[in-house]
């Protein structure tokens, strides 16, 4: 019969959070897999896990390594930059509770983008694509045009839900058009084309936000999966985006083929 202690309580009662963690060390080097186990807290994130492997890199079987690499600010679900794939589904690393996790909990960067090292990646073809679609207003600011126009208070409740997109780059990882073998733009320009093609000042650039998400990567390569609305963090009505630009374009051409 086993004799009760208070080191035998104290070992029973300790929990602990089982991580595989996918990593990399370079942009040119292979990928591989490392084990780590830490500590268990009631309420701790992805992020808190991580941050104790910073505080203590040793892998489950005791050996000694770098610290792993990851990206984070806000730690409320507002600057996007700590999306990662956890558990086979891209999301943010702030707000996944280990509590919510399945354990062995399996972290790996978002491959769709390029990996700068473990789960740092490179989110630069978003802000490219948003460069080619034109999203923003534009205003050279040279001189004071006064107070801008107001947009009717129907139309600001929808824009504003559209606006909350963070660039985090979710949708990507989980559309599958969005692969080395096509140049789509990814789902997240969609709501982007919507938002500023109603704004009463960025309007006036409409025509060439439609031409350029009508060509090279653009709406086109849409293949309508919807994978993107399931792992939105903000829940932004992207199916819905989507269809309202594609009415848009199909007005824009039928025009322009009329005007020729």
């Amino acid at each position: 019969m086993a004799i009760l202690t208070e080191e035998n309580v104290s070992a029973k009662k300790k929990k602990t959070v089982h991580l595989i963690i996918e990593r990399q060390d370079n942009p040119n080097s292979k990928p591989y897999t490392q084990e780590f186990e830490v500590d268990y807290i009631p309420g701790m994130n992805v992020i808190a896990c991580l941050m104790a492997i910073q505080r203590n890199p040793i892998t489950k079987d005791g050996k000694e390594t770098a610290p792993v690499v990851w990206e984070m600010n806000c730690l409320e679900e507002i600057c996007g930059i700590c999306m990662m794939v956890i558990n086979g589904k891209p999301r943010q690393a702030c707000t996944a509770l280990v509590d919510q996790l399945e354990q062995p909990i399996r972290l790996r960067p978002a491959r769709t983008f390029p990996v700068v090292r473990d789960l740092v990646i490179d989110r630069g073809r978003m802000f490219d694509a948003l460069k080619k679609v034109k999203a923003w207003v534009p205003i050279d600011g040279t001189y004071d045009l006064g107070p801008g126009p107001r947009m009717p208070e129907k139309d600001r409740q929808w824009a504003y839900e559209l606006s909350r997109c963070f660039t985090c780059g979710a949708c990507l990882e989980a559309c599958p058009n969005v692969n080395d073998r096509q140049s789509f733009l990814g789902p997240f320009v969609f709501p982007q084309v919507r938002l500023f093609n109603t704004h009463p000042t960025g309007a006036m650039h409409k025509e060439d936000r439609l031409q350029a998400f009508m060509g090279e990567g653009g709406m086109h390569q849409c293949g309508n999966a919807q994978n993107c609305v399931e792992v939105c963090p903000k829940g932004i009505p992207i199916t819905t985006a989507i269809a309202a630009v594609n009415r848009q374009a199909t007005y824009y051409a039928i025009g322009a083929w009329l005007k020729k």
